[in-house]
């Protein structure tokens, strides 16, 4: 029954995450990210798997507007091995905005640079010591009103979970803001000058 409904399941299901991606992109750049801390949290068993009544409580929580009929087939395609859950990973890695790979590695040459001590995390500590000239140059910054480390918090909450930061962003939560940013920028060398501008990368290898 499975592989005779493949096909048809497939480019309806394609069309579903099209939708739901331009719902989360339509909060923000972050949208995506914000999806996918809410799940993480859901997890509470740390399975990274979601039952189809935590996934329709999740979308409904965030917005996410489907109906059940479209959220019932979108369950069983990414339900592949028929154990009544779903990989949630897997589920935002295919809400993520395709990307080149010359923007996937930007991003994430962007990340560790950033991630001092290598523990796969952003926290202050890593802005202290990799952010700091770049808080230093901030109009708020230079008036006076913030200082560095109210300067480098709000660096740090822009890429967080909007309107719920916990102070971290992972190597993945990255991957999804920068695929929101990603989303608004048509030109890839133009995305990849601004990420190594922004992040003080050196200049693209012009090597194939």
């Amino acid at each position: 029954m499975y592989s005779y409904w493949k096909k048809e399941m497939v480019e309806r299901a394609d069309e579903l995450i099209v939708l739901m991606r331009e719902q989360c992109l339509g909060r923000g750049c972050g949208g995506i990210k914000e999806l996918s801390v809410m799940f993480r949290h859901m997890d509470v068993d740390f399975s990274k798997r979601l039952s189809f009544e935590e996934l329709e409580e999740g979308l409904k929580k965030y917005g996410i507007v489907i109906s059940k009929e479209d959220l019932n087939l979108l369950f069983l395609w990414f339900d592949k091995d028929d154990n009544k859950t779903v990989d949630f990973c897997e589920f935002i890695h295919r809400l993520r905005p395709p990307m080149s790979e010359i923007r996937k590695q930007v991003i994430l040459q962007a990340f560790d640079k950033m991630d001092v001590n290598g523990d796969g995390e952003l926290k202050m500590d890593d802005l202290k010591v990799i952010y700091a000239a770049n808080a230093r140059q901030h109009p708020k910054y230079l008036s006076g009103e913030w200082t560095e480390e109210e300067t480098l918090r709000s660096f740090l909450d822009s890429i967080d979970t909007p309107g719920c930061p916990d102070g971290k962003v992972t190597r993945e939560e990255f991957l999804n803001y920068y695929s929101g940013v990603s989303s608004t920028i048509d030109d890839d060398m133009y995305f990849d000058l601004m990420m190594r501008n922004c992040y003080g990368l050196p200049p693209r290898s012009s090597s194939p």
